[in-house]
Parts: structure tokens; sequence; C-alpha cells
């Protein structure tokens, strides 16, 4: 296939892609942004996680809730739990890999809190036991994935939210995250300004 024909396929697959989540995923991520503004109110923080790509999505809307997004605002409390490395790997060095997010959600985990999962597939083990101990705690988890949910789309129970992009390519779900982020961000935007 030429590089034109490669570049275009991904446009165009894109599009269909984002054309068949703005119904489907339209009420989840109301919800979740209805909570994320609700526990944000309340003196709550969000928690995020995610590896790879999804880490990167971890981070972003952490910056984005704890600087800001496009708007001046107040600072919305935020914490990505894969950016202090330090912890992270002591963690993976002392226990496992499995428990690098978990661990961390014992130790600064309110119920007053929400944790923000992004994965793709749902199946990474670590973002499942991130779920069990936010489930531990009784904070409330929105998951943010694709494919058919994975493992953690199991783990929730009816006060949790999940947002499954419907497609089984991953950087068309990773592309469609983004849109999550940047439309629960602007959002957030409208609400505290």
């Amino acid at each position: 296939m030429h590089i034109s024909e490669i570049i275009k396929k991904n446009f165009h697959e894109h599009l269909e892609v984002n054309q068949n989540s703005i119904d489907v995923l339209l009420p989840q991520i109301e919800l979740a942004t209805s909570k994320i503004i609700n526990i944000t109110d309340n003196s709550g923080k969000v928690m995020s996680c995610g590896n790879g790509g999804s880490s990167g999505d971890a981070q972003h809307i952490v910056s984005e809730l704890v600087n800001r997004f496009e708007k001046e605002r107040k600072e919305v409390a935020a914490v990505s739990l894969n950016s202090d490395t330090a912890t992270i790997t002591s963690i993976a060095n002392d226990y496992d890999y499995k428990y690098i997010f978990s661990k961390q959600i014992n130790a600064i985990g309110k119920k007053e809190d929400l944790l923000l999962a992004f994965t793709t597939s749902g199946n990474s083990s670590n973002i499942c036991e991130a779920i069990n101990s936010a489930k531990k705690i009784q904070i409330p988890v929105v998951l943010v994935t694709g494919k058919d949910g994975g493992d953690a789309s199991k783990l929730l129970s009816k006060n949790d939210i999940e947002i499954r992009v419907p497609s089984n390519r991953t950087s068309r779900i990773q592309e469609i995250h983004l849109i999550i982020i940047h439309s629960i961000c602007e959002c957030i935007d409208e609400h505290l300004c």
C-alpha cells in the first residue's frame, strides 16, 4: 500500500469511529463529567492512571485539570498515578508491576475521590488492581476503554461508569480518548467560569 493510501485510510477510519462514538458515548461522557464535577465541587480529587499511550492520557487530563484547559479558572485537584517514577519503580521492584497504581490509591485515596482509568484493552493487571483498591475504599471509577472492555469492565459496579470506544484498533481508540478528555475539560471550564 502506498504511503498516501495509508494516511488517507487512517483519516477515514478516524471519521468512522468518531461518527460511531458520538451517539454511543454521549450519555456515558455526560455521566462521567457530572461525576467528576460533583467530586471536585465537594473537595475530592481525581486520580488518573494508564499504561503506554494511556499513561499519556492520564497525565494529559491531570495537567488540564490542575493548570487549566482553555479558560482561566480555579485549579482542580488531580494527580496522575503514573508520573512518580521513584514510587512506581520501588513498588514494581519490591512487590510487582501490577501494584504500581493500587498501592498509591491505598496511600492517598479517600472515598470522596474518583479514579479515572485509561486502558484501550481493559486487560492491564495494574488497572484491574487499581479498580480493586478503589472499590475497597468506596472510590467511584470512570473507566475509559475500548474493544470489549476487557477484565477491567467486569470489575465495575452500578455506581461506576465505563466509556468504551466502539473500535478494536488501539490508535483509533486513543484518538477518541483524547476527544473525551477535551470534552470533559471544556465542561469543567464552563462549570467553573
